[in-house]
């Protein structure tokens, strides 16, 4: 089995900063792209930020030039660096991975979300 374990959300003050970590445990083979997904109450999910196996990055308009994505390959681990945050941040965020695990195919997995909560 695998699972993705999400880390460091909180509440901060609007300006603030967070760092997000996940890492993907159990027998994996590879991992392509890595991401960061989130879902504000009554909103649909929406990407925030990905990054292919290589270190290639893809941001959403709204948090480019504020949030930084980047992965440790020999942990299995992506992080997202959250820089002069916004009340409209608010939302749970999701890590996912494309992945291939031991005995089984490629597939996509998610984590269970951390909540991201900015005061104004």
């Amino acid at each position: 089995q695998v699972q993705l374990v999400e880390s460091g959300g909180g509440l901060v003050q609007a300006g603030g900063s967070l760092r997000l970590s996940c890492a993907a445990n159990g027998i994996i083979v590879s991992i392509n792209d890595m991401g960061w997904y989130r879902q504000a109450p009554g909103a649909q999910r929406e990407l925030v930020a990905a990054i292919t196996s290589s270190g290639s990055t893809n941001y959403a308009d709204s948090v480019k030039g504020r949030f930084t994505i980047s992965r440790d390959n020999a942990k299995h681990t992506v992080y997202l660096q959250m820089n002069s945050l916004k009340p409209e941040d608010t939302a749970i965020y999701y890590c996912n991975a494309h992945l291939w695990r031991l005995g089984g195919r490629w597939n996509d997995y998610w984590g269970q979300g951390t909540q991201v909560t900015v005061s104004s």
